[in-house]
């Protein structure tokens, strides 16, 4: 069965220049249920996890200065969002949410969350929306329970993740990868694994074809017991923070290679949404519901 991380938090309220991007985190379950792609039997609802998870990955004093709001503002302006506690809470069950996911993924293979892809969150700060690394935290949780050992972070957001690659820095047992637009946010890129950068307007055959040579050349020499793929869908031509040109079917062939990759090598999946901004909500309900559809196909 398909399992998919929800809460009623994932649709925070913000300020008016911050809502439409949230919007998505609504309507795309209600998408799923109307086409018949999914079932309520297909969520769950994830909880606060135990502290002991993020600061296995999160500096303590950042942890719990965020918890306290006492983030300097300096550094909480970097984050972009006002800080509140409700706005805490939701990052720390989008967390919960992607940990859930990836046990779930280990019993069927795949799962996944509405939320996450928060890769802009750094072990002792946060920016760019990002406070809580979500799927660093979930592979850190993963190897705490003996569950995975060797981990691959495949991070297909238009934007590098730069703070999933300083979390991992040093770190031999988790490899990051990150395709991305070169222009694009942050200027400054931090040292993934491997890093692709993107010219401006690179098309579907362009993008397609150095995904699908650069992928299995990873998890053949790295050998991955799980996978983590956040699976942004800024990468298409229309959105409004993204340099890149593909088209919404260009996104879902860059999904079914991932996933159907992984399925085929039978290496757990757990997939986190990130980032998606085309000024039409209905493009990105589509795209990020092509992802869903794509996971139901080949795993079910």
């Amino acid at each position: 069965m398909l399992k998919i991380a929800y809460h009623p938090i994932y649709n925070h309220p913000l300020p008016e220049r911050h809502r439409f991007p949230m919007l998505k985190y609504e309507l795309l379950p209600e998408q799923l249920l109307l086409e018949g792609t999914c079932t309520t039997a297909n969520f769950f609802e994830p909880e606060i996890p135990n502290d002991k998870y993020i600061v296995a990955v999160h500096d303590p004093e950042y942890f719990y200065d965020l918890l306290n709001i006492k983030i300097p503002p300096r550094e909480a302006r970097k984050i972009g969002f006002p800080l509140s506690e409700s706005l805490i809470e939701r990052e720390r069950i989008i967390a919960d949410g992607t940990m859930k996911a990836s046990d779930f993924a280990l019993v069927y293979g795949v799962a996944m969350n509405i939320a996450g892809g928060t890769h802009h969150a750094y072990s002792n700060r946060g920016e760019a929306f990002c406070m809580l690394n979500d799927q660093a935290i979930s592979a850190r949780y993963l190897q705490s329970q003996g569950s995975a050992k060797k981990i691959l972070i495949v991070d297909l957001d238009v934007h590098q993740g730069n703070g999933t690659a300083e979390i991992f820095q040093n770190d031999a047992s988790v490899f990051t990868f990150s395709m991305h637009g070169a222009s694009n946010y942050p200027f400054k890129k931090e040292k993934s694994d491997l890093d692709i950068s993107l010219e401006k307007g690179t098309d579907d055959n362009r993008y397609l074809s150095i995904l699908q040579e650069m992928l299995p050349k990873i998890i053949h020499n790295h050998k991955p017991d799980f996978i983590f793929y956040l699976c942004g869908v800024d990468v298409i031509s229309t959105d409004k923070l993204g340099t890149l040109g593909l088209s919404i079917q260009g996104c879902k062939q860059r999904d079914e290679f991932v996933l159907e990759t992984c399925h085929q090598l039978q290496i757990p999946l757990q997939c986190s949404m990130g980032g998606g901004y085309s000024p039409d909500i209905k493009t990105i309900v589509e795209a990020h519901a092509n992802t869903y559809r794509t996971a139901k196909n080949i795993f079910f």
